[in-house]
């Protein structure tokens, strides 16, 4: 059980921090649009880079540091972009003023979206495939046990996060907080996607 907690501490320590990803799944946790899918994708793919860095696959990635460049500058791009649309519903004339009020995109976009976030993104296989692989490897006889409190963690805060939005959704009742809320994500895409160019 110690290990179990161990590994459900430092897997939500890593997902804490605002980032891109987070900012997504609280944008359609405040949209209520569908957000089961979002917070299932997000921690299920989690779990697959948790299990892929127990089991070695950062040892397959160190041969081929081919796949962090495609993630990297292919995240990059698709951040930019992202971003650009934030910025642009952000001081668009036509924005929605309250989240309920939204059109709903299709769930295959939301997913492919959601995909592009998680697996475009070079800082989630240094956290989750590097650092935990590399940390499990100390927890050798119940190194199941950390991957399966490190994956909890991920299902805990996603559906938190996504699920949890709804409590401020008093707060978008405003015009402008909505607005803000898609600036501020704008930024957050930029500064990350400037961030994976330049720390090379």
């Amino acid at each position: 059980m110690t290990t179990f907690i161990t590994g459900f501490t430092l897997g939500l320590t890593l997902i804490l921090a605002i980032g891109a990803q987070n900012a997504f799944v609280l944008k359609q946790g405040l949209k209520k649009h569908h957000v089961f899918l979002v917070c299932f994708i997000c921690a299920f793919s989690d779990a697959l880079l948790i299990a892929l860095g127990v089991t070695g696959f950062s040892e397959v990635v160190k041969q081929f540091p081919l796949i962090e460049s495609i993630a990297r500058y292919g995240g990059a791009a698709f951040l930019f972009v992202y971003a650009l649309k934030s910025f642009m519903s952000a001081f668009s004339q036509s924005h929605t003023l309250k989240p309920s009020e939204a059109v709903p995109e299709s769930a295959l976009k939301i997913a492919l979206t959601c995909l592009a976030f998680t697996w475009l993104n070079p800082h989630v296989y240094l956290d989750t495939v590097f650092l935990l692989g590399a940390i499990s490897t100390k927890y050798e006889a119940t190194r199941v046990e950390f991957a399966a409190g490190a994956m909890s963690a991920s299902f805990v805060f996603f559906f938190a996060l996504g699920y949890g939005a709804k409590l401020l959704t008093p707060i978008f009742d405003r015009p402008i907080a909505w607005k803000v809320l898609e600036f501020i994500i704008g930024i957050i895409m930029l500064a990350i996607g400037v961030s994976l160019i330049v720390t090379l």
